[in-house]
């Protein structure tokens, strides 16, 4: 005859805990996971359309331009901010397209790089290809940074306002005993600029490399982040 065993009330409560415990553990993770699949999407969600049309030309261009390790999502931030990637659109003192170079620019542009053609700032492709050498060309100028960070953001500033404010700034914090190498804290806090271009300019930086950038490396764009 079998003989029926019983566990003690001790091992019946203890069983008992440990499957409440292992099934909560399994509830958390799935919870997790869910948190985790949502704040992804609500990443790429949070990127324009168009942005997604155009990230496997952007990232060409910019690998072609500064390599395989080239700052894609920091380009890309920067079209964000410029344009939101409207390729048709002009600002109210007449920016043009995408990288919204001004026409000035777009033609000079083309002087001092013929390989890039005729000057046509709503092309996208063209526009891409313009502000991805447009900041190469002032990275080379910036010299003395404190660190990858820093000369992004005097890159930055200078395709925003220009090099030669730049370079005003940095001498302005160097008359008053700050460090000229460094932007964030820095040489930002010093211009002879009008208010508004001030304004302008300081948030143009911040907002590219310390909200949009971050939002596109999570979406996956290449490259990584500078600060």
């Amino acid at each position: 005859m079998a003989r029926t065993s019983r566990l003690s009330p001790y091992w019946t409560d203890r069983f008992r805990a440990e499957r409440q415990a292992s099934g909560l553990l399994r509830l958390l993770i799935g919870l997790w996971l869910l948190a985790w699949l949502f704040s992804e999407a609500a990443h790429a969600q949070a990127l324009p359309a168009a942005a997604q049309q155009h990230q496997r030309e952007l990232t060409r261009v910019v690998q072609q331009e500064w390599g395989m390790g080239g700052r894609v999502a920091v380009h890309a931030a920067q079209i964000h901010q410029e344009s939101g990637w409207r390729a048709h659109v002009d600002s109210p003192v007449g920016a043009q397209g995408l990288a919204q170079f001004m026409p000035g620019t777009s033609a000079w542009i083309v002087e001092i790089y013929p390989d890039l053609g005729r000057a046509a700032p709503y092309s996208p492709a063209w526009a891409m290809r313009a502000m991805v050498r447009y900041n190469r060309w002032h990275w080379r100028r910036i010299q003395n940074a404190a660190d990858v960070c820093e000369r992004w953001a005097f890159t930055l500033s200078a395709y925003n306002g220009g090099l030669g404010w730049v370079n005003r700034d940095r001498r302005l914090a160097t008359a008053a005993g700050d460090d000229p190498a460094v932007w964030f804290g820095s040489v930002e806090r010093y211009t002879a600029r009008a208010g508004w271009a001030e304004r302008e300019n300081r948030h143009y930086v911040r907002r590219i490399l310390l909200e949009l950038a971050p939002r596109y490396d999570r979406a996956g764009w290449h490259g990584g982040l500078p600060c």
